[in-house]
């Protein structure tokens, strides 16, 4: 999604769970008072506010400027600023590095673990969850069956989305000097908000890479398709549900060798 396409309204009106369930995240990451943190895709600054009362110096980054601009608004106290998660930089050495569903929008992880292994101290820590292996899983079938049906040869070069196995990702971890103390991935069926329209609401919101180039009235067509085949399985109770798999770590950087 590029950085300017956030309906920044939408989100936080329909899509508060993606803060909501990052608050237990925040166990992990236990902020202490005087701790210098970055909160790594911020979004409207919820857990960059959850994480400073702990006093801890904090400051958001997020690439969307729309995103900043509403955190800015929400939180006028702390400190905020746009940077690329595969381009940033503390301004001294960080205690931690936290993100929260975030991560699985960049198809090039290394260039954020580098980053994030630069702008932490020896014994940092880096406490993420993201979008894990199997994420979204019965979704993305069906955008793609529609897509394919519409006509796109290759639909799957769409999915704008990294979803990494807990072997793949600790892996890459592991490369780039840290230590990877917890790694966990798990089921989180989700409860959209909105009713009937949740999933038409989600697709809009998270999906639009799939979708991009679309007439609107293809595009609206397909979203309502991928909605119909879905409602056998996801729809229930007058309530959609997203099938969401979540992959958390607990990674630490090294401390160079004394010889």
């Amino acid at each position: 999604m590029s950085q300017d396409s956030w309906n920044t309204a939408l989100y936080e009106q329909n899509h508060a769970f993606v803060w909501q369930y990052g608050e237990s995240l925040l166990n992990l990451l236990a902020p202490q008072a005087g701790e210098r943190i970055i909160d790594l895709g911020c979004g409207t600054g919820q857990l960059t506010a959850k994480i400073a009362e702990s006093g801890a110096f904090v400051q958001g980054i997020d690439s969307s400027l729309s995103m900043i601009s509403t955190a800015k608004t929400n939180y006028p106290h702390l400190d905020f600023a746009a940077a690329d998660a595969r381009n940033f930089q503390g301004e001294v050495p960080l205690d931690a590095v936290f993100s929260n569903a975030v991560l699985h929008w960049i198809k090039q992880p290394d260039a954020v673990i580098n980053c994030v292994e630069k702008a932490l101290k020896p014994g940092g820590r880096f406490v993420a969850e993201f979008g894990g292996q199997g994420n979204v899983g019965a979704i993305v079938r069906a955008l793609l069956s529609v897509l394919s049906e519409i006509g796109f040869s290759e639909p799957e070069s769409l999915n704008p989305w990294y979803f990494p196995s807990i072997g793949e990702y600790a892996g890459l971890l592991e490369k780039q000097g840290f230590e990877v103390g917890y790694a966990v991935l798990f089921d989180r069926p989700t409860l959209l908000e909105g009713g009937s329209a949740g999933m038409v609401n989600w697709i809009e919101m998270f999906a639009g890479g799939f979708l991009s180039g679309l007439s609107d009235e293809v595009r609206s067509r397909a979203i309502l398709a991928v909605a119909e085949r879905l409602q056998p399985t996801l729809y229930q109770d007058a309530g959609w549900t997203a099938d969401y798999r979540r992959l958390r770590v607990v990674a630490v950087k090294k401390s160079p060798l004394l010889i």
